[in-house]
């Protein structure tokens, strides 16, 4: 209904103006809101992608978050986090794939790897969100940035000595990235690994109490 009106309207718009000798100014007039008109279904367009790009929650996501006590506000924002952080994820590990010298990088380091193993982390535990802060908003928005800027420079056809310069000024603060993504996960994981340490050496302590066990080990 909305798209008949809107012609009909333009049309009545143009005969008054058309009568009263303004029709310079209905044309200006017609594509002003045509301008309008289309940024507003720009906007418009990206909203419902952006809508439709997330994926659905499922009951049973759903009842855990409750379980953990998040509220709806909590649980949108970490799914929106989640659902980019994501996306940058696979954009990271293209970017990998697609050139030799940010793969020697990820080699190095093992930082997709890291970055996939912090977001399982997240999964698992929601709560936690604040914790990985510097990685889901600082350290893997800018290195999916800097390596797309890294691919795109590096497939021009013609380099001269000063792109060349840019492009191992880029790697090197890529690969400085890189380790900041990694330390990112150990820390997420360093309480998990003091309490295995901790267990361990319980677990040590009750073998030396035991005299045929710790024989055993011995042997």
């Amino acid at each position: 209904m909305r798209k008949k009106i809107f012609p009909i309207i333009v049309i009545i718009i143009g005969v008054i103006c058309f009568l009263e000798g303004d029709f310079g100014d209905f044309v200006t007039l017609v594509l002003l809101i045509t301008g309008i008109r289309l940024i507003y279904r720009g906007i418009k367009g990206r909203t419902v992608q952006k809508k439709e790009e997330m994926p659905i929650l499922s009951s049973e996501k759903e009842d855990y978050y409750r379980e953990l006590g998040m509220t709806d506000s909590e649980i949108d924002l970490f799914r929106e986090t989640m659902n980019q952080s994501k996306n940058q994820i696979v954009r990271l590990q293209n970017n990998i794939k697609d050139n030799a010298k940010l793969k020697a990088i990820d080699l190095r380091h093992d930082m997709l790897k890291a970055a996939k193993a912090l977001f399982k982390e997240l999964v698992k535990e929601p709560t936690r969100l604040p914790e990985a802060s510097q990685f889901l908003y600082t350290h893997l928005p800018n290195i999916c940035d800097l390596t797309d800027n890294y691919i795109e420079i590096n497939n021009h056809e013609v380099k001269s000595k000063e792109v060349y310069g840019k492009l191992e000024e880029s790697a090197q603060i890529i690969d400085q990235m890189a380790a900041l993504v990694v330390k990112d996960y150990q820390q997420f994981v360093a309480n998990d690994l003091e309490d295995m340490d901790v267990e361990i050496s319980i677990a040590k302590q009750n073998i030396e109490k035991d005299p045929d066990l710790s024989k055993q080990f011995s042997e």
